[in-house]
């Protein structure tokens, strides 16, 4: 049996096709519930069914699981391709019913491989490695709406303390939210205030910034902002403590994943690309080959071409932008610092090729050193320029 399954947020729509790809019978609901779920592998019969779905949201992750539990062969679709697949055949009416049947449609004509499975270790990460960037960007936007009150209330204060992310920047701003506040606070009690458990503000500062605030052009600002600036020092107080915590729990989880473990013999490759690694591939040893790892992150040339106009290669729009932007500042640094990986870019750039299309072709070296790592199993052995010449 083929199957096709129109994925939605509380109701899903299965489309079943039998072996000679006609409809069996008419498209079926299914309630996003263990009833529902009942429902649907009784429609399946028994395993293997070909089931397609597209991987929308977190919607599918139930589904899938499910599906895969009873023994049948679960494909996630890319939206793309399945958008594709239906204009292809000139459908110009959508409704889940007719979706879900396109779906179906598409596992009996291209036989599609079954989708791979995370394991259990990388779940965990991908679900720590989301959680954590979801309160570093609260992180960030906190440190903005700080930025812009410090702005109004005590503008001179950013001359004496770069960066409102700080853990000075936000001890002081706790004790004295606004200029008024610094202008009426003892220097001497400013100066003892210890801002990470051990280091002090110190007299110089704390006399600087009392100072600067009795001339503050932002004196006239009052409990209002107190108020607020408060309490976004206390949120990033709190996230502070809590990406440190999590950062703790992510070293945990890789220290105990094999291949985790493995990469961090990279130069380049911390422990927090590692983990970001993982999360969103898995065992990068699962892809037929190096190439197509690095297909699948989008670091492979494209190359445009037509009539008389001549060719052009440019970086593919297609791959995991996630992933590749991660990994662009971990490239970024690897071609500075990184014995194997510096003269490779340097080359390039001798040769005259872009800054660009030069770290472009670095990041797809070190994701085949990423690959060669997970395939084999073992630390990685850079080659280096003088290991080559000897």
């Amino acid at each position: 049996m083929f199957a096709g399954i129109d994925v939605a947020s509380e109701r899903h729509v299965l489309a079943r096709l039998d072996g000679t790809g006609q409809p069996l019978g008419r498209p079926i609901g299914i309630d996003e519930d263990a009833g529902g779920y009942r429902m649907l592998l009784e429609a399946l019969g028994p395993p293997p069914a070909l089931v397609v779905m597209e991987a929308t949201g977190h919607y599918w992750k139930n589904l899938f699981a499910s599906l895969v539990a009873a023994g049948h062969d679960v494909v996630l679709l890319n939206p793309i391709v399945a958008r594709r697949f239906q204009q292809a055949r000139l459908e110009r009416t959508k409704t889940d019913a007719i979706d879900a049947a396109a779906l179906a449609r598409f596992a009996f004509e291209k036989r599609p491989a079954p989708s791979y499975v995370h394991d259990a270790a990388a779940e965990s990460l991908r679900e720590l490695v989301r959680h954590r960037d979801r309160l570093q960007q609260d992180f960030e936007d906190r440190v903005l709406q700080l930025h812009r009150l410090v702005d109004l209330g005590f503008p001179e204060f950013t001359r004496y303390v770069k960066g409102m992310h700080t853990m000075l920047a936000t001890a002081l701003l706790s004790e004295c939210p606004t200029a008024a506040a610094f202008a009426r606070t003892p220097p001497r009690r400013l100066a003892k205030l210890r801002y990470d458990g051990r280091h002090r503000v110190g007299e110089d500062l704390a006399g600087r910034l009392v100072e600067a605030a009795k001339r503050s052009v932002g004196q006239h600002h009052g409990p209002v902002y107190d108020l607020q600036v408060r309490h976004i020092c206390q949120d990033l107080d709190l996230w502070r403590r809590r990406l440190k915590e999590l950062e703790s729990d992510i070293g945990g989880l890789l220290d105990a994943h094999e291949v985790g473990r493995l990469l961090t013999s990279i130069d380049g490759i911390g422990p927090n690309s590692a983990a970001r690694i993982i999360a969103i591939v898995g065992d990068p040893a699962r892809f037929r080959s190096a190439g197509a790892f690095a297909a699948y992150v989008g670091v492979v040339p494209a190359l445009r071409q037509s009539g008389k106009r001549t060719g052009t290669r440019a970086a593919t729009g297609f791959g995991n932008a996630k992933l590749r932007s991660a990994l662009w500042m971990t490239t970024l640094a690897a071609v500075r610092l990184n014995d194997w990986l510096r003269p490779f870019y340097e080359r390039l750039r001798a040769a005259g090729k872009p800054p660009k299309l030069a770290l472009i072709a670095a990041m797809r070296k070190l994701l085949h050193a990423v690959y060669s790592v997970a395939r084999n199993r073992r630390p990685f052995v850079p080659i280096t320029e003088q290991a080559r010449a000897a």
